[in-house]
């Protein structure tokens, strides 16, 4: 009985293993971005970019553990789907929201936010953005960032 115990648990390790190979390998990392308009390691993967029939582009975001974007709005909105991990999305004025793989977070135009990994885990999303150009403001204050533990909205 312990053999067949042992056998079906390697079993389902090879094949969740198998699955999440073939989750990282549906979209590759891309290239680390330079810490323009962010702090810590960040990868992107622009999929689709904006043309005549389509006037939004498409991206995955990969976020080190600890990386986060600057304030900054999107004149034409912006829609991330959290394909992994977790991290902090918050809009101006309003509460530090935590987000997990399976949410989906909308932007709307000219809306002041930012979003980042958490402190212990990395997250990766899928943006799909209006073809304006993003507006960057300041940096997210360490205060704000370190500070967050907010409830799940």
């Amino acid at each position: 009985m312990k053999a067949i115990s042992t056998l079906a648990f390697l079993l389902f390790s090879c094949l969740a293993q198998g699955a999440a190979a073939q989750i990282d390998s549906i979209f590759p990392d891309g290239a680390k971005a330079k810490n323009v308009h962010h702090t810590g390691d960040v990868w992107l993967n622009h999929l689709s970019e904006a043309d005549n029939t389509f006037n939004y582009n498409i991206a995955v975001a990969k976020f080190a553990p600890g990386a986060k974007l600057d304030w900054h709005l999107h004149p034409a909105g912006q829609q991330l789907l959290i394909l992994e991990g977790k991290g902090y999305y918050q809009e101006r004025g309003k509460p530090v929201r935590i987000v997990n793989k399976g949410d989906v977070i909308k932007c709307t135009k000219g809306l002041e936010h930012w979003h980042a990994a958490a402190v212990n885990s990395g997250v990766t999303y899928l943006a799909i953005t209006g073809n304006k150009r993003t507006q960057w403001s300041e940096p997210v204050s360490e205060e704000v960032y370190g500070n967050v533990e907010p409830q799940r909205q």
